[in-house]
């Protein structure tokens, strides 16, 4: 707070909570977010078709992709995916991700708490 004006009996109130740099109040429990990096990241290795569509594509009706893999690492803004064909890798950002469909039953987190 910034003080415009001299207030002589002014004192500044200390915090209640002191968060850490991990973003995270002390003695909450740490429970994994859904969305869709998280669910990615908790099936790696699963194969599934991804799809991706691209806003401006060089040729007109050439704005998607189908890669058949499976998810090697997924962070916030990206996935890498592994074709199973090909071997090839591929780094998606995630901007572009419209939806999986995965040869398995999904891993998901716990919906009891």
């Amino acid at each position: 707070m910034v003080q415009y004006y001299w207030t002589p009996n002014y004192q500044q109130i200390p915090p209640q909570v002191t968060i850490p740099s991990g973003g995270r109040p002390p003695g909450l429990p740490v429970r994994e977010e859904s969305y869709i990096e998280n669910i990615l990241r908790l099936n790696r290795g699963k194969p599934g078709n991804f799809h991706f569509s691209f806003e401006h594509a060089i040729e007109a009706g050439k704005n998607t992709i189908n890669v058949r893999g499976v998810v090697e690492a997924a962070g916030r803004d990206h996935v890498i995916l592994r074709d199973l064909r090909t071997n090839h890798r591929y780094l998606f950002p995630m901007i572009y991700f419209d939806y999986a469909e995965f040869d398995e039953e999904l891993a998901y987190f716990n919906q009891s708490q």
